[in-house]
């Protein structure tokens, strides 16, 4: 039985250039290390990030409290438990917290060590770390929510949508869906840069041009999938995350101009935008506790387009059998750190699924180099991945590790289903 023999954390950065942690596991003299990520839109139901609010020195952003956490508390609970016993590790990490939202520890700290054990157990099996999750064989591969476009909290500009993003539905494998996400992307710049807009990106390496509206934004990208020599709702398809927490006041949302509007309306307006734009998938259209909302959507738009929670759920067990019960959304964003242990990530996913749900992988806008998700996206069957645009190397190394996994899975690769 492989033993864990110690447990070490660090303070690196993220994206963003914010302080994270990374822990850092041992089982003798093998290891293996995971970086935590952290978001910038987050819902209020998300599990807790330890951070020094107190401290002065980096604008009380550090993590050194989490990395002495792990160093000094975590690290001496683990020593001597099985690295491949991930339910035990991550049940020891829940009983130490105590907490609903991990506020004794901190899901930063927890998560980063979750992780690390799940690629130390893979490696010393010698087993690449998508094989080492649900699936043992027959694994599909998902299809890339690519964001192009940022605006909201992701961006400095003025669009109230956060991500919008294409999908390239008509891709028959991995590498093939890249391509065709890189073509609109090239094109969309070219576009850009002839409208003399900027071409600088966001947090998550979409462009982040100067503008107002969401229709001059949907128009940008319909005219780049047109120019590619795709067909817009076949081929690619636009999907949108709309972050609407940020965007709600007094039962009202600002999502289709800076106007606050009725539910109603709001509907109205999205109703508008799926039909002319051919839209396949809308992320958190409303707020995270406005259940009657999401419901009416839902009935609104026939259930015929994905209809995805995020903050609305934050990978969350019960919230999510809320959501199934209320008939709020069709499909579930995945955060790992929105709940901090692998385990209970992986409950999530499997309820999801077995409810009828699509499970989408996701990225934080702070993100490292590390791939975790990118294995956990395969080795658990989800249909979709969120991992920004094809810029930035710490968007890109996800979509990098996929197109390994599919050069090694063969002829036996193949995508999943929308």
């Amino acid at each position: 039985m492989s033993k864990i023999t110690k447990v070490v954390a660090r303070q690196v950065f993220d994206s963003r250039g914010n302080p994270t942690v990374e822990a850092e596991v041992f089982s003798k003299k093998v290891s293996a290390s995971s970086i935590c990520p952290s978001g910038a839109s987050t819902g209020s139901f998300e599990a807790y990030e330890k951070r020094d609010i107190n401290r002065k020195e980096y604008n009380g952003k550090s993590v050194f409290a989490a990395v002495e956490i792990i160093n000094s508390i975590i690290a001496k609970k683990l020593k001597n438990q099985s690295v491949h016993n991930q339910e035990r590790i991550d049940h020891i990490l829940l009983k130490l917290d105590g907490t609903k939202q991990k506020l004794k520890l901190g899901a930063n700290s927890m998560l980063a060590v979750s992780m690390a054990v799940k690629k130390l157990s893979s490696k010393i099996k010698k087993i690449p770390l998508y094989k080492n999750f649900l699936v043992k064989k027959n694994f599909s591969l998902p299809y890339p929510l690519m964001n192009i476009i940022n605006g909201g909290a992701h961006a400095n500009n003025a669009l109230q949508i956060q991500e919008f993003m294409i999908r390239p539905d008509g891709a028959k494998s991995f590498t093939q869906a890249i391509k065709m996400c890189f073509l609109v992307i090239n094109n969309l710049r070219k576009i850009l840069k002839n409208m003399k807009l900027s071409t600088s990106v966001g947090d998550e390496g979409g462009f982040a041009p100067m503008i107002s509206n969401n229709s001059q934004a949907l128009n940008l990208i319909t005219k780049a999938i047109k120019k590619s020599g795709f067909i817009n709702g076949k081929h690619i398809s636009i999907c949108l995350d709309v972050a609407a927490n940020e965007l709600f006041k007094a039962n009202k949302y600002a999502i289709h101009s800076k106007k606050f509007v009725t539910v109603n309306k709001s509907i109205y307006e999205y109703k508008k935008l799926i039909k002319k734009y051919k839209i396949k998938s809308i992320e958190d259209p409303f707020a995270e506790n406005d259940w009657l909302s999401w419901n009416k959507f839902m009935i609104a738009t026939n259930k015929k387009i994905q209809i995805v929670g995020d903050d609305l759920y934050v990978t969350n067990l019960e919230r999510l059998k809320v959501g199934f019960l209320n008939q709020s959304s069709n499909s579930i964003l995945i955060k790992l750190n929105q709940i901090g242990t692998v385990t209970e990530t992986i409950e999530v996913i499997k309820f999801a699924q077995n409810i009828g749900f699509s499970t989408i992988i996701s990225h934080r806008s702070g993100e490292s180099e590390d791939t975790f998700i990118a294995d956990l996206s395969v080795g658990t069957n989800s249909n979709q991945i969120k991992s920004g645009s094809l810029c930035r190397s710490e968007r890109v190394a996800k979509y990098n590790q996929i197109l390994r996994i599919e050069e090694s899975l063969g002829k036996k690769a193949k995508m999943n289903k929308l």
